[in-house]
């Protein structure tokens, strides 16, 4: 006997899904140091940001919090690495930048709503769909999401800090079930990584969706992933959970 699946719960990634920095990062770490008195190119900081990032996720992942460290102590340590590998020997003038980078980087100024998302998050509200984050983020996410009015949303936000396992680790999508008290045949995943998201997801038995960028998609990417699963944009998820949700589920 056929049965219509009926998804209950939507979990969202939530940087470069929802929300993305409004000005690039190396922007933002050069205008700080500027105004504590040093010169460096905005270009040469984003470089380096995006080898610190690197080296710190990999001897420290998911914030060294396994390690002893706090995740503040984690960003103030990428901000230190990143001016040093831009040139800037001094950590003692770049600690003051860090503190600052770290606390602006909590500010609504400092993001912003993706277009969709909101008439999104709301559609998805008005049609009874419980809505929940799984983001790869530490604590300050839940200010950065009620200071942009989009916290009232979702019924709870799991962050990888809180959860204790950064995504792809199934544990942190079985915790969310476990909070929302679905099965994860009845929850599905929106996300814009191809591997902590949508593969994510898929592992541990929810479906996915994959948000996709005007960028081409990898051939192998978008060979792995049915056409019905990719969005171009957020405003696409709904014709797409109807096309799921139409789908006959065989007992």
């Amino acid at each position: 006997m056929a049965h219509r699946l009926q998804i209950r719960l939507l979990t969202w990634d939530v940087k470069d899904t929802l929300l993305r920095l409004r000005h690039p990062v190396g922007e933002e770490y050069a205008t700080k140091a500027r105004a504590h008195g040093l010169e460096v190119e905005a270009a040469t900081l984003g470089h380096a940001f995006r080898q610190a990032y690197m080296t710190q996720s990999h001897s420290f992942p998911n914030y060294g919090l396994s390690q002893g460290l706090t995740s503040r102590r984690w960003w103030l340590d990428v901000v230190l690495h990143t001016f040093h590998l831009a040139g800037v020997r001094d950590a003692q003038a770049v600690a003051p930048i860090a503190e600052r980078l770290y606390e602006d980087f909590c500010k609504p100024c400092t993001w912003q709503v993706l277009e969709g998302a909101e008439a999104t998050l709301r559609g998805c509200r008005e049609r009874g769909l419980r809505l929940a984050v799984v983001s790869n983020f530490d604590r300050r996410l839940e200010d950065i999401l009620r200071g942009l009015g989009l916290r009232e949303h979702f019924d709870f936000v799991l962050t990888s800090e809180a959860a204790g396992w950064p995504k792809p680790d199934p544990r942190i999508f079985h915790e969310a079930l476990r909070l929302a008290r679905v099965d994860p045949a009845g929850a599905a995943h929106i996300g814009d990584s191809y591997h902590c998201d949508y593969k994510g997801a898929l592992a541990v038995g929810m479906h996915s969706f994959l948000v996709v960028g005007p960028e081409p998609l990898d051939p192998a990417v978008k060979g792995s992933v049915p056409q019905e699963c990719l969005l171009p944009s957020l405003s696409h998820l709904l014709p797409a959970l109807d096309c799921l949700e139409g789908s006959p589920l065989e007992l």
